[in-house]
């Protein structure tokens, strides 16, 4: 429950309790709040137990703590009854990244490399290049226009 206070937040409070409690009030006030403390948990489970016993014996294996998002999506991460892990791995986002950095940039990537080759070796087919910018002939300078200067 206080795993986040450290060692100075803790003294912190005691001395800001005996502050404005005082020394005589002190006891009595942390009995109260450990009373307080006790009966909400004995009332969360005994909720808890009600829920249980209502939904009947096909939620045995229901747990509060899954209706936490997080807890409830790392449970069903671990399961992997739908295959997800194998989704994941077969995900290479790097490579995926690279090819369309390639492909932007007019180079050929590995795999686009060997499938254009191979391609290219068997028949035509009509298929298109997109990766490969167009050649420009190099003697060839643009038109002059007398408007433009």
């Amino acid at each position: 429950m206080f795993n986040d206070i450290g060692p100075l937040e803790l003294v912190t409070l005691v001395v800001l309790a005996v502050l404005v409690f005082g020394p005589d009030k002190l006891p009595k006030m942390i009995q109260d709040v450990t009373r307080t403390i006790r009966k909400i948990r004995e009332f969360s489970e005994s909720a808890k137990q009600d829920i249980r016993s209502e939904l009947g014996p096909e939620f045995k294996d229901f747990e509060f703590e899954d209706l936490n998002p997080k807890a409830f999506i790392r449970k069903q991460l671990d399961n992997d009854d739908l295959g997800i892990k194998e989704i994941r791995n077969g995900f290479d986002l790097k490579k995926e990244m690279a090819e369309v950095a390639d492909a932007v940039h007019g180079r050929e990537s590995e795999s686009s490399s060997s499938s254009s080759s191979s391609s290219s070796s068997g028949s035509s087919g009509g298929s298109v290049d997109m990766t490969k910018k167009p050649e420009k002939p190099r003697d060839e300078r643009p038109p002059y226009d007398a408007d433009a200067t």
